[in-house]
């Protein structure tokens, strides 16, 4: 019989019981119930939701979801001040899938219901998150070089996916999210951009473009916390388990330069470092194109 919301949260508890579980220890992610008893991310949410409305379970930023210790106690107050973090911490913690007002209320102590005397619905509360994240830093005071200061908001933007990385799945460009503090980044950039005198259009392709740079690869991010979290196993860990696998496929005599790199220490894949590549190069062919 396939499992249920209940039956996985029943399972967990007696888990937790029995002592298997012990206070403070993590237990199974959203994504890992979905592996491993094979049903929907929105059972999986639903058991961890059984799991805290219960009483058993608490997330926990950075970790996830973990056994609550016996001196817990729901939180006394609510408004949106504590409703936003207590969803960045579960979303950083477990991805944006485990986001519900449910669980949230789960987590504050409260019924379902009385969220939505601060925050109107699922949609908003996101908005609202990706606010509160995107304030978390204050931009320095403009240095008149516009390429030095696309950079500070580049930076700053790489910081937060980091911090953050569910954020850059919830962003959209062609759909931005109407949040002050987005407005924030677009405004210092056109501000560095506007000594240049060029079109209104032009430096929005350049602020554009440049935010796509950042937003394409701190998706990655997200995927390796995910991975993180349900094998236990960072990225260079991963790629040594897969080392053999990956120099039978790659074939000296069919692909010599690939062949040549895996068998070789000088190529580690860092995001840092990429990032930095690839703002630079993009910075450069923005400079040569107006030079021109």
């Amino acid at each position: 019989m396939r499992a249920t919301s209940q039956s996985i949260a029943a399972e967990i508890a007696d888990r937790i019981a029995s002592g298997d579980l012990s206070p403070g220890e993590r237990v199974p992610s959203a994504r890992g119930i979905t592996r491993d008893w094979g049903v929907a991310i929105a059972t999986a949410t639903k058991a961890l939701a059984v799991l805290q409305q219960q009483g058993l379970i608490v997330s926990t930023p950075g970790i996830g979801s973990i056994v609550a210790s016996p001196a817990f106690t729901p939180s006394p107050s609510l408004s949106t001040a504590t409703v936003v973090p207590t969803a960045i911490a579960m979303a950083d913690a477990e991805g944006i899938a485990a986001i519900s007002m449910r669980r949230i209320a789960a987590e504050l102590g409260t019924p379902t219901m009385s969220l939505y005397r601060h925050v109107d619905s699922k949609d908003g509360l996101v908005l609202l998150m990706i606010d509160a994240v995107l304030g978390e830093d204050s931009f320095p005071t403009p240095s008149s070089d516009w390429r030095a200061d696309l950079e500070v908001s580049a930076r700053l933007q790489w910081a937060a996916f980091q911090r953050h990385p569910w954020l850059a799945g919830v962003m959209s460009i062609s759909r931005p999210q109407l949040v002050p503090n987005g407005f924030r980044y677009t405004e210092w950039c056109l501000r560095a951009l506007a000594p240049l005198e060029l079109s209104m259009e032009t430096m929005m392709y350049i602020s554009v473009i440049v935010f796509s740079h950042v937003k394409a690869l701190a998706t990655d991010f997200a995927f390796e916390t995910e991975q993180q979290q349900d094998t236990g196993l960072t990225a260079d860990e991963y790629m040594t388990t897969r080392s053999t696998d990956i120099a039978a496929m790659v074939s000296p005599s069919d692909l010599p330069l690939l062949a040549s790199l895996v068998h070789s220490d000088d190529f580690d894949l860092d995001l840092d470092a990429l990032f930095e590549f690839g703002l630079q190069r993009l910075l450069d062919g923005i400079e040569s194109w107006i030079s021109r």
